[in-house]
């Protein structure tokens, strides 16, 4: 054991390893990318995080840099899970839930507590957090906070950051501090302090009070309903002046602050739903049946492609339902749309959108029945065969996974992404949620293949060009991580990214916490972070989907 890994093990609770098996362990994550950690810990409380953080904040300051990654279960798709080097895992020890509040509705728990549970332990007390990752089943709690974490149900019910009620961080320096809204007397009172948290509150006010053109032209712009850009400033300040750090770190990927504790929101779980479930047979309408269906207020309207149907049956022979399809009748996608909590409103609701699918096909069906459901949304969920594919050198890559446009140019996405795969003669598959405008694509490469290497960046670079060209963003249900930051300045320009970095530093000063995550990475620096190969085979047990 070396030197650094020696002393932290002597003075942490938790376990320190720094072998080469270790370290190649969590060098990667769900991305294209690899880095290799120096030591890797295993935190077992709130002290042990303080304890690493000051430890590398005091060699900052005698001028050597050994930078801090949180991680849960490494299904991070952007980079934002590895890091060269310390590494703090926190699903071993720190995964507990430690208070349920069933009457206020509200939960306190650890970063590593695994999300589903979470969920069902929830649902034992008649209670959900509605919004959860495709990848709930072996993810974490902290990941989905740190990423913002959207769902097949968000359309509805919005990403994880409705649904923190307050955090528990440690800072760069070791520090804790607890977030929540307070007024003005108590932001005067903690900007007077002359602690690491006493100059985040100087600066964050200084920022949110001195450029209100530079926010208000940014957000006034963006007319997504999902984005995970950047650093979340619009939702710290009220009108009132008073201030809430939470939105800040929720979607930060662990770049501003180490989270030890979380309260989260919950409500009423009613298991049941209406699922609606329409094959088209062109995307001429899609815009506008998608816009009608959104008025109704479902949880649900994700879609499937044509290539998508044909893909699966190949891979797996998923079929489509006979009752959806015909001999003279092709569909290009279907649509899934969904309405939870079904009272008699819901089902009026329900039978109003199916009123309007019907305007357009004839291929459609409404269900309440469980099994029924599920025999359909097997299709929705065979994403799995497309994520996981690996054949013949080519695997299924999450490199431009993210994208969201204005729900008004769905049908001009869809176009494009064609387009551009066309270019450069791949084959393509598009999914997703098509009630946000916000679509799944893979590119099958191979890693090893110089050629396919630079694909990598001229896909990514021409993809998202055409994105922000028609008002979307790059990051709408994953943050920037690392894959996505040559780019954001695309989406956000000059004056927004200077003030996501004066944030950055502002917090981190010494640049310790997931340095090159949201800020300070290079294309030069993506190239030689790329993997050779890439695949999901560490999380086969669970099947990974999007």
């Amino acid at each position: 054991m070396g030197k650094v890994a020696s002393y932290l093990q002597s003075h942490l609770s938790g376990e320190v390893f720094d072998d080469d098996q270790m370290r190649k362990r969590f060098s990667t994550d769900a991305s294209v990318l690899s880095m290799t950690p120096s030591v890797v810990v295993y935190p077992r409380t709130t002290n042990d995080i303080r304890k690493i953080a000051r430890f590398s904040w005091q060699l900052a300051e005698k001028k050597h840099t050994l930078p801090i990654t949180a991680r849960g279960s490494g299904t991070d798709q952007t980079g934002a899970a590895i890091g060269k080097g310390i590494i703090m895992v926190f699903p071993a020890h720190m995964n507990k839930i430690l208070e349920l509040d069933s009457q206020q509705k509200l939960v306190r728990v650890q970063p590593g507590v695994n999300f589903k549970s979470l969920q069902e332990t929830l649902q034992t007390h008649g209670l959900h957090i509605p919004v959860f990752p495709s990848s709930y089943k072996y993810s974490t709690i902290g990941g989905a906070i740190a990423n913002n974490a959207y769902g097949e149900k968000s359309l509805k019910y919005g990403s994880i950051a409705d649904w923190v009620d307050k955090l528990e961080v440690v800072l760069a320096n070791g520090e804790l501090i607890q977030t929540g809204r307070i007024g003005r007397k108590e932001i005067d009172k903690k900007k007077g302090l002359t602690t690491l948290e006493g100059e985040i509150y100087r600066i964050v006010d200084a920022v949110l009070s001195e450029n209100d053109d530079v926010l208000d032209e940014y957000y006034d712009k963006l007319r997504v309903t999902k984005d995970s850009i950047g650093y979340a400033l619009a939702d710290v300040r009220r009108r009132d002046g008073s201030i809430d750090l939470t939105p800040i770190f929720v979607g930060s990927q662990g770049t501003l602050g180490v989270i030890s504790e979380a309260i989260l929101r919950a409500e009423p779980y009613n298991p049941k739903t209406e699922l609606l479930v329409a094959a088209f047979e062109s995307f001429d309408n899609i815009t506008e049946v998608v816009t009608r269906l959104r008025n109704l207020g479902p949880s649900m309207i994700d879609m499937v492609d044509d290539n998508f149907l044909e893909f699966i049956q190949q891979q797996q022979s998923v079929n489509l339902p006979e009752n959806l399809k015909s001999p003279d009748y092709k569909p290009s996608f279907l649509l899934f749309v969904e309405f939870d909590n079904p009272g008699k409103a819901k089902l009026k609701k329900a039978k109003q959108a199916m009123k309007i699918v019907k305007a357009y096909t004839d291929h459609c069906l409404l269900t309440n029945d469980f099994d029924e459901k599920e025999q359909y949304l097997i299709i929705r969920h065979a994403t799995s065969e497309v994520v996981n594919y690996h054949q013949g050198g080519k695997a299924s890559l999450p490199i431009i996974d993210a994208a969201a446009v204005p729900v008004e140019y769905l049908f001009d996405f869809i176009q494009m992404i064609y387009r551009i795969f066309d270019k450069f003669k791949l084959p393509v598959m598009v999914w997703g949620h098509a009630g946000d405008a916000n679509l799944h694509v893979h590119p099958f490469l191979d890693l090893a293949k110089l050629t396919d290497r630079q694909k990598v960046f001229q896909i990514m670079e021409e993809y998202y060009k055409e994105v922000v060209k028609i008002g979307g963003t790059i990051s709408a249900e994953q943050g920037d991580g690392r894959i996505r930051v040559p780019f954001v300045k695309l989406q956000v320009g000059d004056k927004m990214l200077d003030l996501f970095k004066i944030i950055k530093s502002g917090f981190d000063p010494h640049n310790l916490l997931n340095p090159g995550v949201k800020i300070g990475t290079d294309p030069k620096q993506l190239g030689e972070a790329l993997r050779k190969e890439y695949s999901l085979a560490h999380f086969a047990d669970h099947l990974p989907r999007t």
